[in-house]
């Protein structure tokens, strides 16, 4: 006999779900909603509604703060289209169960521990007695951050740009959240291309990606222990030094291949050409946005971003990729293996062997995304392997930089990209543990025996 279920049973059976099944669920839930509202003929300018797969697609590469885009954002989505996809972008890059954790605390003003639990795994903090703090953090943060560079995004289109006081606010407000949350989604047709040498306009949406990139614990951790870096933890300074590196290196292999070409550095000033070198090495970790036409890039430039796009930011932050301390952690591993140490370390720290294990799936499970949707993608369209590459990690790394192909791939291809961004936001491991955790814990090991390595 079947029984419906109360919805105090449906409250306690989510509550009992696996903090992995409720990202992911709640990841599900925002997509759907964002669909849904995206589909409606208010949303698109001109008679109609939009096509399933407009909707769908943009509706994806907001919610997993991506950027790649179908369609032309300024020009086909009226107003309320734009809301829905800034509300999007903020929610999803503050992450489902972190909002969910506000609404607790502001309004219902108490969380259950699963709530704790859910939150503390999104935000990556140290345990469920602490989400209450650290989501209040999130949040400060957040609109500290996206309200300065509103405020400076708003002036500059304002007072430098000619624009109206209300449209560039709207503009501020716009841009403010979508570099901050490394969305890559622009109010304009030309993505900001238009802006190919305003470092007023360049520079505030620079510094907004990287502060989100870097991730909410370790901008905690310069706000309290900033005078004595000696306090910070091995994940902080891995973040750090990665984030300078990386950003230096993608700068100078910019500048390097595409100084004299006429497609994209070539025929701007000496100043001009090292800003943008500089703003696309910041683009490639996973915000998205584009003053220069990518696909006028040479292949090496496009291999170089495909590597960054990768490794992307800083965990528990609006960046994708792998994360930086993932990418630094394999490469402990080898520098490790070939010296011969007995144990990893990094920063005068050892590493667990669980990381070990962890930075391993995170990695082989990405690449093997990535290199199957690269496969069927180049089947589908037949387009050039270096472009279909390139989309293909932008789309799992949350990336939103193109070549221009995206809306000319054909449906099936965009599922399969549309797949990627959820799969690149969630996290590879989350989803996996989500569809295929055991219930219990096996009572029993299998006999240990060592494979022949190389």
């Amino acid at each position: 006999m079947h029984t419906r279920r109360s919805p105090r049973g449906l409250i306690h059976l989510w509550q009992r779900q696996h903090p992995a099944r409720r990202i992911f669920a709640g990841f599900v839930a925002l997509n759907l909603i964002g669909w849904g509202l995206l589909m409606l003929p208010i949303s698109r300018t001109g008679d109609g509604a939009a096509t399933w797969i407009e909707a769908l697609f943009t509706a994806v590469s907001a919610a997993c703060v991506t950027g790649l885009t179908v369609v032309d954002t300024a020009l086909y989505w009226t107003p309320f289209g734009q809301v829905v996809i800034l509300l999007l972008i903020q929610l999803g890059g503050l992450g489902v169960m972190v909002f969910a954790s506000l609404v607790g605390i502001f309004v219902v003003r108490r969380l259950s521990l699963g709530s704790r639990i859910a939150a503390a795994q999104e935000a990556h903090t140290d345990g469920p007695g602490s989400v209450r703090r650290v989501v209040v953090s999130i949040l400060t943060i957040a609109l500290v951050v996206e309200g300065t560079v509103a405020l400076v995004l708003w002036l500059r289109f304002w007072l430098g740009r000619g624009e109206d006081p209300l449209h560039a606010l709207w503009l501020g407000v716009f841009h403010a959240v979508s570099s901050y949350n490394n969305a890559g989604f622009a109010l304009f047709s030309d993505n900001l291309m238009g802006f190919v040498d305003d470092p007023l306009i360049l520079l505030p949406l620079a510094a907004a990606t990287i502060v989100g990139g870097l991730g909410f614990p370790v901008i905690i951790q310069i706000l309290r222990h900033g005078r004595t870096p000696r306090r910070f933890s091995m994940h902080t300074w891995i973040v750090l030094t990665g984030t300078a590196t990386l950003l230096l290196v993608g700068t100078l292999a910019i500048a390097l291949f595409e100084w004299e070409e006429p497609g994209t550095l070539g025929p701007l000033s000496p100043g001009t050409r090292i800003l943008e070198a500089f703003f696309h090495s910041v683009q490639t970790r996973t915000a998205g946005f584009n003053a220069l036409d990518i696909g006028q890039f040479q292949p090496e430039t496009l291999l170089v971003m495909d590597v960054l796009m990768l490794i992307g930011g800083g965990p528990a932050g609006t960046a994708g990729g792998i994360k930086i301390t993932t990418f630094g952690v394999l490469a402990a591993i080898v520098i490790a293996e070939v010296r011969g140490d007995q144990a990893v370390t990094l920063f005068g720290k050892r590493l667990s062997r669980a990381v070990h294990r962890e930075a391993i799936t995170v990695v082989l499970l990405s690449v093997g995304l990535v290199f199957l949707a690269t496969i069927a993608i180049t089947a589908l369209s037949g387009l050039d392997l270096d472009r279909v590459l390139f989309e293909s990690v932008s789309a799992f790394a949350t990336v939103g930089l193109s070549t221009g192909i995206t809306a000319s791939v054909g449906t099936p291809s965009q599922l399969i990209l549309v797949l990627l961004m959820f799969l690149g936001r969630v996290g590879p491991i989350t989803v996996a543990t989500a569809l295929a955790l055991r219930p219990r814990r096996l009572a029993y090991e299998l006999p240990k025996e060592r494979p022949v390595i190389g």
